[in-house]
């Protein structure tokens, strides 16, 4: 692997525009000169720091080190394999810390392109010739595109059920104004596909619509999706040790079945809006953010936004350039990340170095994914004796607070009156901390914009009442409520062993082994089930998505070649494990603040949030373990 013919002034160009910390790691790599890895070039701010925290001096010095491997490259030098001693050395060097116990996981994630570690090991055909097994999924966003695609590559017979008519799932179903992924977009996307010419730092949701539908048509998944399908009913059959479900579609409602149910249908696919008093009564138009009515002219229109979560927090700034007033109600303020790049195209030559440089894409795929592994979630875990309150739950926690507390009185200089508004009162990771740019504050100084925090009382025909008697006259009102995250797998019915209903079961309170397989259902697995949710740890819900699909497709491994017709999860190992991870909930930010959030449900449990670092998921779904289950 060579680069491609290019000057000495070109090369230095590109590497303007580079990544130092990745840079230092993939020259590390490319020379196999460890000694480049020097204390005072480890970068020390990866959370809240441009370029890793590093000075200016050490990212040109990590500039020119890569100039000179560049240059050997050029003239044909070997690319030399990754080895486990290098990445060991580098890895805890990035980390600060021995990363011996990673290496497994990491040797799956720092892959060039092409590679797929992966992948299934074995088919159908080589397990069991013949079997009688045919899986069907609910869903194809993310996480169930992944699924058809590992089944597809095992030989299992698999068709994707997707009430829309397109892929994309929750990617699919939302598309407001100022729509993109709060993750990088170099780390937002399948670890075996990555996607090197991302035009933005956090692409739109154009972009990743554009990316979904790419890999469903390059691995020959749209022939196996039935769309605009909507799975209305599913049946457990103990004689034939199938589910027979009820599906609506284009020719009606009809009966299909399959040995396997895999619910992909995620967390936010159901919009949430509240039952206001009087939201009949308002006459104007009104929708949900995952709803967006396109046909509706905002242009000198009096506007109202009730909610200031993730999504209306990149809707309000463009809603405020088009509407003659906007008022925003909101009920608790969110803290904001420092991320100035957050709206930034990918500069020129860093595009160039991730689709050239060898390993450079992998190594700043890791640098984005390590702080999940270690370093965020640590300022979200309770220590007892600091001792926790409403302004933090720990010294770093505090620690956090200060730092982005002074981020916002930053940009509020010259308009303090806002910040009681803006400011929360509540421990940072208590709620979902967004990423800012200083667009969200530029836009509440604008002089059409009004930031309400009294409560809505009742909606009138022509506006929302507060509760502290204030009338605002609206045109159109938009809710950013979020989503009924806690409602799994609704409306579907699901009926399990001896007529068990799956939501009576749950009542509200939806729990899983792994998040995956519940006791009473067998052979179901559920895709971004309870405590899945990555709370702020870093990474993201695609890598839990590869984490669960992983399991799911060696329990369909030991299910073929066991000959067995059922799976279920044991009881007492479900309970066991849901003790775990909801005594590990109570001791986060999440689980000792008051702030109301949808992370946490109507019995004051959370079911969304995984409360470990991304490692243990990892670890504890890596292998299917037939000791925890009943296999007949």
């Amino acid at each position: 692997m060579t680069l491609p013919p290019v000057s000495d002034a070109e090369l230095r160009a590109y590497l303007r525009d580079a990544e130092a910390p990745a840079l230092l790691m993939t020259v590390a790599q490319l020379t196999g000169d460890l000694s480049i890895l020097r204390d005072e070039l480890r970068p020390n701010g990866w959370l809240l720091l441009p370029q890793g925290g590093l000075s200016e001096q050490h990212q040109e010095h990590a500039r020119e080190l890569a100039f000179r491997a560049m240059a050997r490259l050029r003239a044909g030098a070997p690319v030399p394999p990754l080895d486990r001693a290098t990445l060991h050395r580098i890895t805890s060097w990035a980390m600060g810390a021995d990363t011996t116990d990673l290496l497994p996981l990491l040797e799956q994630e720092v892959i060039l392109p092409g590679q797929d570690p992966k992948a299934p090991g074995w088919t159908v055909d080589a397990v069991r010739p013949g079997a009688d097994v045919r899986v069907g999924v609910i869903g194809a966003g993310i996480s169930g595109l992944l699924a058809a695609h590992r089944l597809t590559q095992a030989g299992v017979p698999v068709v994707v059920y997707e009430k829309n008519a397109d892929v994309g799932g929750t990617w699919f179903e939302n598309h407001y104004p100022g729509c993109r992924v709060d993750v990088p977009s170099h780390l937002y996307s399948y670890s075996f596909a990555t996607r090197t010419d991302w035009p933005d730092h956090f692409c739109t949701h154009d972009e990743l619509l554009s990316y979904l539908r790419d890999f469903a048509k390059q691995h020959g998944l749209i022939e196996r999706i039935r769309f605009d399908t909507e799975v209305r009913a599913a049946r457990w059959d103990a004689d034939t040790g199938r589910w027979l479900l009820t599906v609506d579609g284009p020719d009606g409602t009809r009966a299909d079945d399959c040995t396997v149910l895999v619910s992909a249908v995620g967390q936010l696919n159901r919009p949430h809006v509240p039952d206001l008093p009087g939201r009949a009564d308002f006459a104007g138009p009104a929708f949900h953010s995952a709803r967006w009515d396109h046909s509706i002219d905002l242009a000198g229109k009096r506007v109202a936004v009730i909610g200031t979560g993730a999504s209306a927090f990149q809707f309000i700034p463009e809603v405020a350039r088009q509407a003659a007033e906007l008022t925003i109600l909101q009920r608790t303020p969110p803290w904001l990340r420092p991320t100035p790049h957050y709206h930034e195209p990918v500069p020129a030559g860093a595009r160039w170095l991730y689709e050239h440089l060898p390993y450079y894409a992998a190594w700043q795929r890791f640098w984005l994914f390590a702080p999940g592994l270690r370093g965020v979630l640590e300022g979200w875990v309770v220590d007892p004796d600091y001792p926790p309150t409403e302004r933090a739950v720990s010294a770093l926690n505090d620690q956090l607070r200060a730092t982005l507390t002074a981020h916002l009185e930053g940009q509020l200089a010259d308009r303090p009156d806002l910040l009681p508004s803006v400011l929360p009162q509540y421990p940072v990771g208590a709620k979902r901390v967004l990423r800012d740019n200083g667009n969200w504050i530029a836009t509440l100084k604008r002089d059409n914009v009004r930031l309400v925090t009294a409560a809505v009382d009742h909606l009138t025909a022509d506006g929302i009442r507060t509760a502290d008697g204030a009338h605002h006259p609206t045109d159109v009102i938009i809710y950013g409520t979020g989503f009924r995250a806690s409602e799994f797998l609704t409306p579907m019915t699901v009926t399990g062993r001896d007529g068990l209903d799956l939501h009576e079961s749950w009542n509200g309170d939806a729990r899983a082994y792994l998040g995956l397989t519940v006791p009473g259902f067998p052979n179901l697995f559920c895709l971004y089930g309870p405590n899945t949710n990555l709370s702020g740890q870093g990474g993201s819900i695609i890598y839990f998505s590869e984490c669960g699909v992983t399991y799911l497709l060696d329990a369909v491994r030991r299910l073929v070649a066991g000959g067995h017709r059922a799976v279920e999860v044991r009881e007492d190992v479900w309970t066991a494990y849901n003790a775990w991870v909801d005594a590990a909930n109570a001791q986060r930010a999440w689980g000792v603040s008051t702030v109301r959030s949808w992370f946490i449900n109507r019995f004051g449990r959370t079911a969304q949030n995984w409360p470990f670092p991304a490692q243990e998921y990892w670890q504890r779904t890596r292998r299917f373990d037939p000791e925890n289950y009943d296999l007949t």
